[in-house]
């Protein structure tokens, strides 16, 4: 590919994000494919692939920056498509779906957001689902943090959830509906000290009102009066702290969301009881939102993973074909 293919190239893909992401955040309606136009695309992918491997198997190689190319349009032309992959929903995530269910209307749930900007591919999907999932059932969010990014991510969970239901922004209350407590320091002593009095730990809110002022606090004093505990982990301090002190500790039933690197770690404490469920990395978000019946980010993500992935495989296979082929030819 010459400098002027590889110009155009990346003109396209600009193109292609430009189309994503900047309808989605001006007319809070990215553009999409049809179905039928989905399929077509996959099927000229399919080709295109066939059309390389034959010509390998030819000995009229392509060059490697012609991979990067169809590597990257894999990636990207399934943002636009409407497919979801057929996969099986994991006990693990059932388990969360399920618990959350018994919730009556009205119950209150601690939500912790405990990760930052560079695990929110992962965790703000599944982060995003659950609270359109607890606002569509009027369960009450209290949000707070143990990383200091933590609680502007609950913030952009919660205009993600207003954007898709606009009638939100007057039907739930800040206070009533949810309430953000903010970041506090010092770790597993603020879960140590919240079993005593949330107050004395957030004595105000994100938007410094006094604990006290926010009538969906009213009856809160510690864990006993809440319901249920969520967590979205990327690491340390995160639901191994949770699980430690709030579960063992102060009987606090809790599931979680983790990064697929973090999620082997804490999988055991499914085993054992102590957490209800999990949701682990980009599948378990998917999975979440599809028990749901929202389909949104995660599985967007996943299908491209997977597009991607599926591209990568094949031309390692093409790649292969190569090799021996021209080790035949030097015997």
């Amino acid at each position: 590919m010459n400098k002027k293919g590889l110009i155009i190239s990346g003109l396209i893909v600009i193109a292609l994000l430009i189309c994503k992401f900047i309808p989605a955040s001006i007319l809070h309606k990215p553009i999409q494919f049809s179905p039928a136009v989905s399929t077509m695309i996959v099927i000229v992918m399919i080709l295109v692939f066939v059309f390389v491997l034959i010509r390998t198997i030819q000995g009229k190689l392509i060059e490697r920056r012609v991979v990067f190319v169809f590597v990257g349009v894999a990636l990207l032309l399934p943002l636009f498509m409407q497919f979801t992959l057929p996969f099986p929903i994991s006990p693990e995530v059932q388990s969360v779906y399920d618990a959350l269910e018994r919730l009556e209307p009205g119950a209150k749930i601690l939500c912790a957001y405990d990760f930052d900007p560079p695990s929110a591919p992962e965790l703000q999907p599944m982060a995003d689902a659950f609270v359109k999932y607890a606002f569509e059932r009027d369960l009450k969010l209290i949000i707070m943090g143990l990383w200091p990014q933590g609680c502007q991510q609950a913030n952009q969970s919660i205009e993600a959830a207003f954007v898709e239901h606009p009638e939100w922004r007057t039907t739930k209350e800040y206070g009533v509906d949810y309430v953000n407590l903010g970041y506090q320091a010092g770790s597993e002593f603020v879960i140590l000290r919240m079993g005593q009095s949330f107050k004395a730990m957030f004595p105000l809110d994100l938007y410094n009102t006094p604990y006290d002022s926010i009538p969906m606090l009213k009856n809160v004093r510690n864990f006993s009066n809440v319901d249920f505990g969520m967590n979205f982990s990327a690491g340390k301090p995160g639901t191994v702290e949770w699980v430690q002190l709030a579960v063992d500790r102060f009987n606090l039933p809790m599931a979680a969301g983790n990064t697929a690197v973090q999620a082997p770690q804490v999988y055991p404490y499914v085993n054992t009881g102590q957490l209800i469920g999990l949701m682990g990395g980009m599948s378990g978000a998917a999975e979440f939102e599809r028990l749901t019946r929202r389909m949104g980010k995660a599985n967007t993500y996943l299908l491209s993973q997977s597009f991607a992935h599926m591209a990568v495989v094949l031309f390692i296979v093409i790649g292969n074909v190569a090799f021996i082929r021209e080790r035949r030819e030097k015997k």
